[in-house]
């Protein structure tokens, strides 16, 4: 029985011909990733253990984006042992205020990660990099600990899931609305410690941001990673920006999988997850009775440039509905600039949003977009629990970027519509 693309890459990492669902290998990493809530954490796992040096200073990145610019004195003391750190070890990729950016969004722009990569990050959302063709999972702080001390990683080698997408995404929907269909079929469980990998001719009309979000969320279904094969839009975007030689993984045509779903593009609809779970989907046809009191576009998920694209063909030379907050994130420093120099960010302040500097902010119940209770929010984000965004009464709803848009000029929960451009 051959191999998937996943155990192809741990496989090769750890040294071996062929490794089989369920077995436990060590294997070398590529890169170790850790922000600023997760690297203190790892520094004090680090140092407790007496390890004096890490395995490569640049093999290592240290992102500074959950609370930077810092938010209160904690977040300060824990930017500060970062800084610290980084300064000790001589890390190369640090990234801090001016040129920070959301991980997930940033480490793939900056060509840190690459095809054919092992990669472990102290963030559970490091899963993104299979967009790549990269194994990339996430991991406790003692584990990116051990890896930055070591280079090397446990793993227990998942079993897969094969996705076959067929068919074309229609104009009104993403990545995320694909992401969002499977989830609700399969459930927040659906993929536990599997790796979801995606084949079939409809990928060659996803984008490398559907992709991204797509890889993102697979750990909203349970898996341990979500992975992409690499083919000329993968390729086209790693020209020129990835670091290290890209290396090329495909799966056996006789690899073994615990189940094949196929899904057919065309027939995805723009679909919204309700309270309290990505898993409670509903098309965002049907909710057009719910009230919001704000809009979040922005995250490791959905703050790339593509988004903010979609936001501001639908926000521009209209009004945000009033009594609605709409708050923009640009992921990284550099599609912020993007976004100044083609006009958005004028088009999204005329259109009464606000724009906020790359931070994973109000995501995970950080700042820049706290709920009061009762308070009810639909963002482009990846997760939707009791609380994760404010007060444990509050509600959000997880939808693209084109469904948060067009819902903030109307103050509702709205399907876009072309004609709505």
């Amino acid at each position: 029985m051959g191999m998937t693309m996943t155990q192809k890459i741990l496989a090769a990492h750890a040294g071996l011909e062929k490794v089989v669902a369920g077995q436990l290998i060590s294997a070398k990493l590529d890169i170790v990733l850790g922000n600023d809530i997760t690297t203190p954490v790892a520094v004090n796992e680090f140092e407790k253990a007496g390890f004096k040096k890490i395995f490569d200073k640049d093999r290592v990145a240290v992102v500074l984006d959950h609370f930077v610019p810092n938010k209160d004195i904690k977040a300060a003391e824990q930017s500060k042992t970062c800084r610290e750190f980084a300064t000790t070890h001589k890390i190369t990729h640090f990234y801090d205020v001016g040129k920070m950016g959301i991980e997930h969004a940033l480490l793939p722009e900056q060509g840190v990660v690459t095809a054919g990569d092992c990669i472990i990050g102290a963030d559970s959302h490091t899963c993104t990099y299979g967009a790549l063709g990269a194994f990339s999972t996430g991991v406790g702080s003692t584990d990116m600990a051990a890896g930055m001390a070591t280079g090397t990683s446990w793993f227990k080698v998942p079993s897969a899931i094969k996705f076959n997408l067929s068919g074309k995404l229609p104009s009104n929907c993403s990545g995320k609305d694909i992401i969002l269909t499977i989830i609700g079929m399969i459930g927040v469980d659906g993929a536990l410690y599997k790796s979801m990998e995606f084949s079939g001719d409809g990928i060659k009309s996803l984008s490398m941001d559907d992709r991204f979000c797509i890889c993102n969320m697979a750990v909203e279904a349970g898996a341990k990673n979500g992975i992409f094969p690499v083919d000329q839009v993968t390729l086209e975007y790693l020209k020129g920006r990835s670091e290290r030689e890209v290396v090329i993984y495909e799966a056996d045509d006789d690899a073994e999988y615990e189940k094949i779903i196929n899904i057919n593009l065309s027939y995805i609809i723009p679909t919204v997850a309700c309270p309290h779970l990505p898993e409670n989907t509903r098309p965002a046809s049907e909710l057009h009775d719910i009230r919001i009191d704000q809009v979040v576009i922005g995250s490791c998920t959905n703050g790339r440039i593509e988004d903010m694209e979609a936001a501001y063909n639908i926000l521009k030379d209209k009004k945000i509905a009033d009594g609605v907050r709409c708050i923009i994130i640009p992921a990284t420093m550099q599609i912020l600039r993007e976004c100044v120099v083609k006009g958005w960010y004028t088009a999204f302040i005329d259109s009464g949003a606000v724009v906020s500097t790359p931070t994973c902010g109000p995501c995970l119940g950080g700042y820049m977009g706290i709920l009061a209770a009762g308070e009810r929010c639909i963002a482009t984000t990846n997760r939707n629990f009791v609380g994760r965004m404010g007060h444990v009464d509050s509600e959000v709803y997880l939808a693209s970027p084109y469904t948060a848009a067009a819902s903030a000029l109307t103050g509702y929960i709205t399907e876009f519509k072309e004609s709505r451009v």
